[in-house]
């Protein structure tokens, strides 16, 4: 047999085989379709046959829902947003070079660990608050700030704490942190507040690089001060070589023998007064190892309300009520496989 004629049956072989794959492929899709329509239009009729005892399932569960809320303490939460005077940033990385942030931020969960552990005699001793006050409080807990598009804008706070620190376009804002106090009684934010403060100012180590702040600040102060006024001097000396370098021509017009150099001073001169009011606003807007940016506010409403059990009893009393009601629908099917088995 020629090999042409061969080769030719075989395409058709193969063409064939393909047809029938897909033929056999529809058909299977089909019967999914269909099984899956059925399916659907089963359910939505068993449902619609029974309307009204898993209405009333809902409505049970609103009326649960609303008797837990009344039977259970209230809770509310407020946060708290500061920003890490001791963090050495570089501008352009975005990057802290001190890693303090993560230090305050592991500080501030340790309060959380006593929240669980309710080690309240360590949580008294720690926020210098009573233990009444202390027992008013529910959870303290510290978090990262998170810039998106590194913009040097807060965007979020990353409460789930499953950040991607691989992600260079959505970073964590080095110099900031947020604290969330959940507590019983809005009426005490204020001495909590103050008593977190607190708790982080009298660290010694964080007082110790903030003393050393500050100080880096004072002599790099003075640098600047005698720099600027060396420029001055400069700067002086220089237009007097040049006002001496000017000499009337024939026609009574002046001629500059050189190109003045002054103004290439002045640039000099202003960088150095704009990094000098940048450390003295520095020193006197952030002496302290945190600055508040955001305080605690009085909450308004309560974090456990109605809506937070009903988002969780309500489904569960649905989900109960339809698994009763398929039960006793398939009641005999059961008892007929109980009994075969």
């Amino acid at each position: 047999m020629p090999k042409n004629i061969a080769n030719n049956k075989d395409v058709k072989n193969e063409e064939i085989d393909l047809l029938d794959l897909f033929k056999k492929m529809g058909k299977t899709f089909h019967r999914w379709g269909t099984a899956i329509g059925r399916a659907l239009v089963i359910s939505i009729v068993f449902l619609l046959k029974r309307w009204l005892p898993l209405g009333l399932s809902i409505v049970l569960g609103i009326g649960v829902s609303y008797l837990v809320k009344m039977s259970t303490a209230s809770f509310y939460t407020s946060d708290l947003m500061l920003k890490n005077n001791m963090a050495l940033m570089d501008n352009q990385k975005k990057k802290d070079n001190s890693g303090t942030t993560t230090q305050l931020i592991s500080k501030i969960n340790k309060l959380h660990t006593f929240f669980t552990e309710r080690n309240y005699i360590a949580l008294s001793a720690a926020l210098s608050l009573t233990p009444e006050l202390i027992r008013n409080i529910n959870d303290i807990s510290a978090f990262w700030v998170i810039d998106q598009s590194k913009d040097g804008i807060p965007d979020f706070i990353d409460y789930k704490n499953n950040h991607d620190v691989y992600d260079t376009i959505n970073i964590r804002m080095q110099d900031r942190l947020a604290i969330r106090v959940k507590i019983k009684s809005p009426q005490e934010v204020n001495s909590i507040q103050n008593s977190i403060i607190k708790f982080i100012e009298n660290d010694s180590l964080f007082r110790q690089r903030n003393r050393l702040r500050l100080k880096q600040n004072l002599d790099l102060l003075t640098r600047l001060d005698y720099d600027i006024i060396q420029l001055d001097s400069l700067q002086k000396v220089k237009y007097f070589e040049e006002t001496r370098n000017i000499r009337p021509d024939k026609g009574g017009q002046m001629i500059f023998l050189q190109e003045q150099k002054t103004q290439l001073v002045y640039s000099d001169i202003y960088a150095l007064y704009s990094r000098k009011q940048s450390l003295e606003s520095e020193n006197d807007l952030y002496r302290g190892v945190v600055t508040v940016i955001s305080e605690l506010s009085l909450p308004s409403k309560r974090d456990n309300g109605l809506f937070f059990y009903g988002q969780q009893i309500i489904p569960l009393f649905f989900c109960l009520t339809l698994l009763i009601l398929i039960l006793l629908a398939n009641k005999k099917k059961l008892e007929e496989i109980y009994k075969k088995y």
